[in-house]
């Protein structure tokens, strides 16, 4: 006789198998964490001893479910803000309650919340991307759960990083400590192609593939997206993403809603896996994925929840539900994604569209013993018909409830059994929230009133360029100036001839920041005005870093179209004073030496403050900055200005200055 710790057996075994055995009576042999025997259980009982034996009391022994894509802290912020356009709720409430309350303790307290409703849920891993990823995996792997856990790294400052190359360093660095742990599959997450810049993509899909670990990202979403990427690089977004490197690493591809056959067989070609989200994208109004088109390709798709915030909950069965549901309706099929399939997708398949069906997924030697008994003879679930083999499936995917699932088992340890978690507090975990959600109230009292939710309410905000590298020099000939652009190595790529009107609006609380109405009058070269625009510009609390030549550093900027009067926004956001600007701009868009950037020749009209030079370039780096900054002072000097005497201010606030020695 052979040798385990555990046999659980008076169950009907699900395998998920390739070939889908079923085993009634069905047993399942543990030894360590792995799986050694699996079978008719009187085959089982003739080859096995244990030490221990666990009845089944005859319900269902299947694989743990599998929540391919989720941001498991999120559940800190469920229930938030609902039924809101994408932009008020991601920037309106969203963004600033992550910049102001993420932090380590944050995380580990939403991913412990989390962990223990998936194991009452009966998920036994889990794909998560989000901010402090190091403290998730300490979190998650305390509560005994696996998971495949990805770095944020985006262009945008962080809650985790001010800049992007700290995100990468801090996805190196975590990749390289919790690469071959038991349960925690170590993984980089460059956010989505629309937040992340060129060398973000490329950085990160060099980092996956020299640890040889999975790259998790956000694809093709939303209409919009597909839209702004086509527009601006003339190609569908996995075309995109492809040539910048990223399906060179195993890629876990996050919603996939808008993608043609196309995009599908080169995701498929890739060997990379799509997470499927149907909750998720039907509460945004994201769209219908076609899921069953992608399952006819053979492309590995898995399901996920998405985090709590956009879901709001981690329940898999009603997502496995859902999902078949939906592509029934959406493509008119009723036969389309029939429970057994559907179910492989929370199980086997989304294993191997997460990268890890080496490791769970299915029960068979060898695999690590994830798995969970769920009861199928509740009064919701009765009775039960056994004419067709298939039924067993339909009846998890049409009518079981997540609390039917009573035992949960991972990495061959017992998490959950007769529905009482044995790894975590419950009910200091909801108090613990819950003391979070008071503060984050308070929070979100005096935010309603902030000039950014305002802002955000009037439709068409954006946030653009994090940072800003800058430089400004008085001079007394503009002409001179221009004549110098036309240096051999000075590219000008386009002009433009602008006069504008500038009104900023200051607040009492300095900290909202400060909001710019803009009107710019389109100049053409007979000097007639050709076209007019408004815009709304809030600019936060900027951060002047002083780099070797003293060059300026801004911080974020949301932009608006101004659809209004003047007089509307003054009423509207009721700023404690403004100040009028008016200047006549000849605006330059160059490349020196390689690098991209905007010389401005001003002339500030009202007040009456003569002519400037302004040399400024857009970057998410710092390094990036750094180096620019140096190039700025170069190009200054290369035309004829004094590097020394240039201004590190806004406009706005040299004005300001006159002004105030005016007065």
């Amino acid at each position: 006789m052979k040798k385990a710790d555990w046999i659980l057996k008076n169950a009907t075994v699900l395998t998920m198998d390739e070939d889908y055995h079923i085993y009634n009576p069905g047993a399942v042999v543990v030894a360590g964490d792995s799986i050694v025997g699996v079978g008719e259980q009187a085959e089982i009982e003739a080859q096995f001893q244990a030490e221990q034996v666990f009845d089944c009391g005859g319900k269902i022994l299947m694989p743990g479910l599998i929540n391919a894509h989720t941001h498991v802290p999120m559940t800190l912020l469920r229930g938030l803000a609902d039924d809101l356009r994408l932009d008020v709720w991601l920037m309106g409430y969203m963004m600033p309650v992550e910049r102001e309350f993420v932090s380590p303790e944050f995380v580990r307290l939403g991913t412990k919340l989390a962990c223990a409703e998936s194991i009452r849920g009966g998920v036994t891993t889990f794909v998560d991307m989000y901010y402090y990823e190091e403290e998730i995996a300490q979190a998650t792997a305390e509560a005994g759960l696996r998971a495949v856990c990805s770095q944020t790294v985006l262009k945008f400052p962080s809650p985790d990083a001010t800049y992007f190359e700290e995100s990468l360093a801090a996805a190196e660095e975590f990749i390289k400590t919790w690469k071959d742990h038991p349960l925690i599959v170590p993984s980089v997450g460059p956010h989505a192609p629309y937040t992340c810049t060129d060398e973000i993509l490329r950085a990160c899909s060099e980092l996956a593939q020299k640890y040889d670990v999975p790259l998790h990202i956000h694809i093709a979403e939303t209409a919009g997206e597909v839209e702004s990427i086509r527009q601006q690089h003339g190609m569908p977004v996995v075309p995109f993403v492809r040539k910048r490197g990223i399906f060179e690493a195993k890629v876990i591809a996050a919603h996939c809603v808008h993608i043609d056959e196309g995009e599908m067989r080169t995701i498929k070609n890739a060997n990379a896996g799509i997470a499927h989200n149907p909750s998720s994208n039907l509460k945004l109004a994201s769209g219908f994925a076609n899921v069953t088109r992608m399952l006819e390709l053979n492309v590995n798709v898995g399901i996920g929840t998405d985090g709590p915030a956009s879901n709001n909950d981690l329940d898999m069965i009603e997502e496995i539900r859902l999902a078949s549901m939906v592509a029934k309706c959406a493509s008119g099929d009723p036969t389309a994604l029939p429970a057994r399939q559907t179910l492989s997708m929370a199980t086997s398949l989304g294993a191997k569209a997460v990268h890890i069906d080496h490791l769970t997924g299915s029960l068979v030697p060898g695999k690590r013993a994830d798995m969970i008994v769920i009861g199928i003879d509740e009064l919701h679930n009765s009775p039960n018909f056994r004419h067709h083999p298939d039924g067993i499936y339909s009846q998890i995917v049409y009518a079981a409830k997540s609390t039917d699932v009573s035992d949960v088992m991972v990495n061959g340890q017992w998490l959950m059994q007769d529905r009482n978690l044995l790894t975590l507090d419950e009910t200091a975990l909801i108090n613990a929230a819950q003391a979070y959600a008071s503060e984050i109230d308070t929070f979100l009292i005096k935010r309603e009133k902030s000039v950014l939710s305002k802002l955000i309410a009037i439709g068409g905000a954006m946030e653009e360029e994090s940072f800003e590298v800058q430089a400004k020099v008085h001079i007394q000939d503009p002409e001179r100036f221009i004549t110098a652009l036309e240096k051999e190595d000075i590219q000008i790529d386009y002009t433009r001839h602008y006069h504008e009107y500038d009104t900023y609006f200051f607040f009492e609380d300095e900290s909202q920041g400060r909001l710019r109405y803009r009107e710019d009058e389109f100049i053409n070269a007979k000097g007639e005005i050709t076209n007019v625009r408004g815009r709304l510009t809030l600019v936060g609390e900027s951060s002047e870093d002083a780099f070797e030549h003293d060059v300026m550093l801004s911080r974020s900027r949301y932009y608006a179209p101004a659809t209004h009067s003047l007089r509307f926004f003054r009423e509207y956001f009721d700023p404690a004073h403004e100040i009028d600007i008016e200047k006549d701009r000849r605006r330059f868009k160059i490349q020196y030496q390689g690098v991209d950037f905007y010389i401005n020749i001003d002339t500030i009209v009202k007040p009456d403050l003569g002519h400037f030079l302004e040399v400024k370039s857009r970057t998410w780096s710092r390094d990036d900055a750094i180096r620019k900054s140096k190039l700025i002072a170069e190009l200054i000097e290369s035309l004829g200005a004094s590097s020394e005497k240039a201004a590190t201010k806004d406009y706005v606030d040299i004005v300001r200055n006159h002004l105030k020695k005016s007065s």
